[in-house]
């Protein structure tokens, strides 16, 4: 089983990851680490060609959850994806959950990036265009892989799911 989760940071993907590898027994395989070099210092790019060497082997592995925000430069994941699962809760629902998140990482509930007031506030920007922007985008590329597209928007539709697969 091989499943590629997209939507807006907050949307839910590293939590519906995590239960389907937990139930499923699969590998997981989040963009944000195979895309940003974080060894050095938080917020570096890898080289395309490194990136692209971590994508391939983690698409070699015979059964995967493949997460992440991502997707001009990973279009082969919905290639090889028997599910792809679109993430799409409404906008205040992910601006609340990156609030919520951003605190608990502060406050060291929660083991995370090395966020900044500066760097939530650019967050939230960048949710909101990826709603008005990205998300039609990705939707466009999504056509063409129709059979396998799961739409979940709210946490009932992916209870239920989780609960089916």
């Amino acid at each position: 089983m091989k499943i590629r989760i997209i939507g807006c940071s907050g949307s839910g993907k590293t939590y519906l990851a995590l239960k389907l590898v937990e139930k499923l027994r699969l590998s997981h395989f989040d963009l944000d680490n195979i895309y940003w070099d974080n060894s050095e210092a938080y917020g570096t790019k890898r080289e395309d060609d490194e990136r692209d060497k971590l994508l391939s082997s983690a698409l070699n592995e015979p059964s995967w959850v493949i997460e992440g925000v991502y997707y001009k430069w990973c279009l082969n994941t919905f290639d090889q994806a028997d599910i792809i699962i679109l993430l799409e809760p409404k906008l205040k629902v992910c601006k609340s959950r990156i609030k919520k998140r951003f605190i608990k990482r502060k406050l060291g509930l929660e083991k995370g990036k090395k966020e900044t007031l500066k760097s939530l506030k650019e967050l939230l920007k960048w949710t909101d265009k990826f709603y008005s922007d990205n998300l039609l985008k990705i939707k466009e590329i999504l056509n063409g892989y129709k059979i396998k597209v799961v739409m979940l928007k709210t946490e009932k539709e992916i209870d239920d799911f989780l609960e089916k697969i």
